[in-house]
């Protein structure tokens, strides 16, 4: 297992990230701390987070996940043994959003407090903010890359036209530049990236780390029907998979899981890591039988002919 570069960031990476969306959500701390040091043991060091995990919780009100991060970091002094990305610019409270220069200042130090740490690895834009110039929040990030307070940046959630002004503008301007995408990318949604962004990230060495890897869990294959929709609280989002492609999509990816006696999330993550251009998928586990099913996508290297029926089982 190699690692791969962010971009041009300098920052290398195994392929595989942990989503810290489930800790402080689904998973308290204690099991998350049990999550965190299994990932580490497992060879593993990038942990994917943002400052609004999980504020749609009932009772949360956003950065949960950093803290407990930030805990875990403290606690097992592992801060040089991990790659810590988090995001900002989601809507933690009414006046607490954007990219504005002032709101990426308050937040990066927010975000430095909760996860016990003096610099973040990999500093990311959410979303899009058409409210604020991209000069403007380049500037900032420019700054604070200068400060030592973040390491590299990266955007989510743009299209490919933004994602082009954003490097332009860096250019322009001598301003650290956008390393890595963060689009939504899996077996079943792949037509936005493929057709629009991934020939610009291409062109331009830009890093990309997916989320909604598994399609929210559909590709583990534990929703086959409207009975299973209780099985998680993710459950219900999973209708819009079940229909004759979804199903075609189940039917290949249990194929070859049998084939590599693997888990069917073993399988979609392993295609998503191997194709061109990708740095690494998003993912998330909520106990440690999970964690080792996702974890065996790292080592497996799936024949052109396995690659080739998921392709075209998933084609749109």
């Amino acid at each position: 297992m190699e690692k791969r570069e962010i971009g041009n960031s300098g920052i290398k990476v195994y392929p595989f990230a942990f989503g810290g969306n489930v800790f402080g959500w689904t998973i308290n701390e204690k099991q998350s701390f049990e999550i965190l040091d299994a990932y580490i043991d497992f060879g593993l060091d990038f942990i994917d987070t943002a400052d609004v995990y999980s504020v749609w919780a009932p009772g949360n009100k956003g950065g949960e996940s950093e803290t407990i991060i930030g805990n875990w970091l403290k606690k097992t002094k592992k801060r040089e043994n991990v790659i810590i990305a988090t995001k900002v610019g989601m809507q933690l409270d009414i006046d607490k959003k954007g990219l504005s220069k002032n709101y990426i200042i308050n937040a990066v130090e927010a975000s430095l407090k909760r996860l016990q740490t003096d610099y973040i690895d990999l500093y990311q834009t959410h979303k899009d903010d058409p409210d604020t110039p991209l000069l403007d929040t380049l500037e900032v990030l420019d700054d604070l890359k200068k400060q030592g307070k973040i390491r590299a940046i990266g955007a989510s959630n743009y299209s490919s036209e933004r994602l082009g002004d954003a490097i332009k503008i860096s250019a322009e301007h001598n301003l650290a530049k956008f390393e890595c995408l963060q689009p939504e990318y899996n077996l079943y949604q792949r037509e936005d990236y493929e057709k629009n962004l991934e020939p610009f990230c291409s062109e331009n060495n830009i890093g990309v780390i997916t989320y909604f890897s598994l399609a929210s869990g559909f590709l583990t294959g534990k929703y086959r029907s409207e009975n299973d929709f209780s099985k998680s609280s993710r459950g219900q989002g999973m209708k819009k998979y079940l229909n004759p492609r979804g199903f075609k999509i189940l039917d290949a990816l249990d194929k070859a899981a049998k084939e590599y006696n693997v888990s069917n999330a073993a399988i979609a993550l392993a295609w998503i890591i191997a194709r061109k251009g990708l740095t690494a998928p998003i993912a998330s586990a909520t106990n440690i039988e999970q964690l080792k099913e996702l974890v065996m996508a790292t080592k497996l290297k799936l024949s052109e002919d396995t690659i080739t029926n998921l392709n075209v089982a998933s084609a749109y």
